[in-house]
């Protein structure tokens, strides 16, 4: 297919610095952050944003230069599950709150897909990356 491998650049580059960029609260804000997660029964709630916060961090940027691109893939695809089910269960908050949970947990859901897409490539040597993995 033509320009397939710029497209998938692209693709790297806007799902890998949206996960960075998401990462700029977890350093920034870490405190209310925390006091979410504490309400939201997250155990070692600081310890927590700041790890996902690396994670989202590092996976991202790990996903765009496509440097360790499963360690990354997988890591990212955990906290999206863990943190759609434990922080934005919808189901389980006030209905003035129900909306914006839900689309915090789909939105977690969707950028899982695309961690998974990602973690399936994972082991392929790329155009305009690293390549620099376990298994590639």
């Amino acid at each position: 297919m033509p320009f397939a491998d710029e497209f998938f650049l692209v693709g790297r580059l806007i799902f890998g610095l949206v996960l960075a960029y998401t990462s700029i609260n977890h350093f920034t804000a870490t405190d209310y952050m925390a006091q979410y997660a504490e309400a939201k029964g997250v155990p070692a709630p600081k310890a927590g944003v700041i790890v996902s916060g690396i994670v989202l961090l590092l996976g991202g940027l790990a996903i765009v230069v496509w440097a360790f691109p499963v360690v990354a893939a997988a890591l990212l695809a955990i906290f999206l599950v863990v943190s759609a089910v434990m922080v934005h269960n919808y189901w389980a908050v006030p209905e003035d709150q129900r909306d914006d949970e839900q689309t915090a947990f789909l939105k977690n859901i969707g950028l899982t897909g695309g961690a998974l897409v990602f973690l399936s490539l994972g082991g392929l040597t790329v155009a305009y990356g690293l390549n620099v993995g376990l298994f590639i």
